[in-house]
């Protein structure tokens, strides 16, 4: 097995959009001694939106690659480098020996039903349970169900890795684009299923840190937390931020969520061991707190803050943590990065990569910025915000 990963950009003088992707093939066969690569992952700014059509040929001709998938993104990642809003094209490719690769575009009308088997799922991917497959997913926000995707593929592959992103860089919809082989399409999703001699680790990092003690829910309603540890929710908010020092109780004000725990069964629990959600607002006449999750009374809980620091030491952890465990080595990762990160979090760029490499070395890294990010917390698969998704890719040990 072996990644490669190239980012062209045109930043200081024009350039063709033929360009860009010539000189990121030409790096990707450098890397491979000429050897044709077996997938190619793609991204394209939306500079080049009227130019998306010649994408897959020039690819194709330059790489002569079996499968290749790709979507449009205002902010790419490759190379060690991170581009964002400006003209540019990243790509990986990799050459993966005992690994098959199966490629899908989905719409909304393939999706099965709510109540459907999970063989129905099989058929709509293309693959069965038994191969043990790993998903890339590339899904259009304006026009596809990217939960119902989601929970159906968890429903039917529950040891699966799903990673992925939200295409972004589109104003309304159509404007996107989502490439698969020779295949130009404007909605839906675009996907591949990696299975035999591969593995996909996946790392989400949720760039929050816990804030005040762990409580229950003792009353909710769906998304609607009404109680915890039996006072009105907005009263043991109130209660735990004036136990917070000056800067938490200002973290507080600008960017505040709400932790929820994964494993119950543990007796206790530290930060990344929580599905970090937004808190919507408030319900001052009922002391409620309304949050983007549908919520279950008896959950633990603990409220979250977010600024640079804290993303930064959060992404730092659960790439130390990786690198420690991991006995078989990483050839290769994808990185579904929020747009609210990059720069206009960190205040730089390249800061999401350039930790990677710290703690990862060489291991070739390609992705963009997203408009949501996929991937698993405690063994679930969710649709992140802020969140910097990684796939991890090796051989089997």
């Amino acid at each position: 097995m072996k990644w490669a990963s190239a980012l062209s950009d045109s930043t200081t003088a024009k350039r063709p959009l033929a360009a860009l992707i010539g000189e990121c093939s030409e790096q990707i066969r450098s890397q491979f001694n000429d050897e044709t690569p077996d997938l190619v992952v793609a991204f394209v700014s939306p500079h080049f939106i009227e130019e998306y059509d010649q994408v897959m040929p020039i690819i194709m001709d330059g790489l002569k690659t079996s499968h290749f998938i790709g979507c449009s993104a205002s902010g790419l990642i490759g190379g060690g480098h991170e581009i964002e809003q400006k003209p540019a094209v990243a790509m990986t490719a990799a050459i993966l020996p005992d690994v098959f690769i199966r490629t899908f575009h989905l719409v909304n009308p393939d999706l099965p039903d709510t109540d459907a088997s999970p063989q129905r799922w099989h058929e709509t991917v293309g693959v069965s349970p038994e191969e043990n497959p790993h998903f890339i997913l590339l899904p259009d926000p304006f026009s596809f169900r990217i939960d119902s995707l989601v929970q159906g593929l968890d429903y039917a592959f529950p040891t699966a890795t799903k990673i992925g992103g939200l295409i972004s860089g589109a104003k309304r919809p159509g404007q996107n684009a989502l490439w698969i082989q020779d295949k130009l399409y404007r909605n839906g999703a675009v996907g591949a299923a990696l299975y035999g001699n591969v593995v996909v680790d996946p790392i989400v990092a949720q760039g929050c840190k816990p804030i005040g003690k762990q409580l229950r829910v003792t009353k909710c309603d769906r998304n609607i937390v009404f109680e915890l540890d039996g006072k009105p929710a907005v009263n043991a908010l109130h209660e735990m931020v004036q136990g917070l020092s000056e800067i938490e109780q200002e973290l507080v004000r600008e960017s505040l969520f709400i932790g929820i725990a994964m494993d119950e069964f543990r007796s206790s629990h530290k930060a990344g061991d929580f599905l970090v959600r937004t808190i919507i607002g408030i319900e001052p006449n009922l002391g409620a707190l309304v949050v983007s999750e549908s919520m279950r009374e008896e959950q633990t809980v603990q409220f979250h803050v977010r600024d640079a620091a804290t993303s930064a030491d959060d992404l730092r952890l659960l790439l130390k943590r990786y690198r420690d465990a991991q006995s078989e080595p990483a050839q290769g990762a994808l990185m579904f990065s929020c747009l609210g990160r990059g720069e206009h979090l960190y205040g730089m760029s390249n800061h999401d990569s350039e930790c990677f490499r710290q703690y990862m070395g060489s291991v070739p890294l390609s992705g963009f910025f997203c408009n949501g990010e996929i991937g698993p917390v405690g063994g679930t698969t969710f649709l992140h915000g802020y969140t910097s998704s990684f796939g991890i890719f090796r051989r089997k040990a």
